[in-house]
């Protein structure tokens, strides 16, 4: 509520408070919310090693964002050294659950041949999915790859 002004003044320190105490409690959602905090610097000082570290602990419960957000970082070497096919590996565990962002990362991955064998079919198998869910970043890269 806070995070968005939602019923209250947007109060993105006050969001971290409470996102922090859920995720030390082990709240998944919580440890994601907070490493996107620190990932966008809202609330709290940028740090992408401190948004890795909330990923990681929201991914190993098997949170789909935590995991997507794992990937991301794995790919662009944000908190820990760039490892694509570690990238590919958290955003499959996120696209298998229907995150939309972990399919059309995934999908990325194998268009371009970044930490899998590049596969244009199997890119656009991942893309249909998450543009299935309205994920406008799939739908252009659907449009683009099947001209």
């Amino acid at each position: 509520m806070y995070a968005n002004g939602s019923g209250v003044d947007k109060d993105e320190t006050e969001a971290v408070k409470w996102y922090r105490k859920a995720a030390d409690q082990g709240n998944a959602d919580g440890q994601t919310y907070l490493g996107f905090m620190y990932m966008n610097g809202r609330g709290v000082k940028k740090n992408k090693t401190e948004a890795f570290k909330w990923f990681s602990k929201a991914a190993y419960q098997g949170n789909a964002y935590g995991q997507s957000n794992l990937g991301f970082m794995f790919a662009n070497g944000h908190g820990v050294a760039k490892d694509e096919a570690e990238a590919v590996k958290w955003y499959r565990k996120a696209a298998d659950q229907g995150n939309a962002d972990g399919q059309n990362n995934l999908g990325w991955m194998y268009s371009t041949g970044h930490g899998v064998t590049k596969d244009k079919a199997e890119a656009i198998k991942w893309w249909r999915l998450a543009a299935a869910q309205g994920h406008k970043g799939a739908q252009e890269n659907l449009r683009w790859a099947t001209r």
